[in-house]
């Protein structure tokens, strides 16, 4: 039962102070970090092309290593309608760079360890000592995964950016175990 409090708490207490970017808003200025640490503009990843942006809490978390895992299934289709993915993570650019060497996902991972890209889209939350502690509690170290003692994470969500840079399709749930389904995505794209 304590567990599940600690579960239940983290799910439906913390993400609610988040304030995501709707549809209609401009992709907001933000830096993030390749795999070998190079700084890139949201803006000059997105430039001109349609894309998927996937924000998710870190390679440490199965639900989000599940979500990037299905997306590889419908990449191809994605592609052939016009659309890159890029997935944003708040690990540090060397876990970027481990997962997409043990994943060998075909699209985009990029590092958000300063949140920059998080806190842009209206994501990002922080851990009290409390929820961070219950998750060091589960063998989660978020310091350690981004590098950074900031404390935060991103509430995970899809956002459709088109090629001017205007999101056309948000999607973003504080429950993290609750993902855009692929048939979902599709159709968002199709649409």
């Amino acid at each position: 039962m304590k567990t599940f409090l600690a579960l239940f708490c983290l799910i439906f207490t913390l993400p609610l102070f988040a304030e995501p970017l709707g549809v209609g808003a401009e992709l907001p200025e933000a830096t993030v970090r390749r795999a070998n640490g190079e700084a890139v503009t949201l803006a000059e990843l997105t430039r001109d092309q349609k894309t998927v942006l996937i924000f998710y809490r870190g390679g440490w978390c199965p639900f989000c290593n599940t979500h990037l895992g299905e997306l590889v299934e419908i990449e191809e289709d994605l592609r052939e309608n016009g659309w890159q993915i890029i997935a944003v993570s708040p690990d540090r650019p060397e876990k970027v760079k481990e997962a997409q060497k043990e994943a060998q996902f075909p699209y985009l991972l990029v590092s958000d360890n300063e949140m920059n890209a998080a806190k842009g889209f209206g994501l990002a939350f922080t851990l009290d000592d409390a929820e961070f502690q219950r998750l060091k509690g589960f063998g989660i170290d978020i310091e350690a995964a981004s590098g950074k003692e900031h404390r935060m994470l991103p509430v995970p969500g899809v956002f459709l950016v088109d090629a001017e840079g205007k999101i056309i399709f948000a999607h973003h749930d504080p429950d993290y175990r609750k993902r855009l389904s692929n048939e979902d995505l599709l159709k968002a794209v199709t649409d």
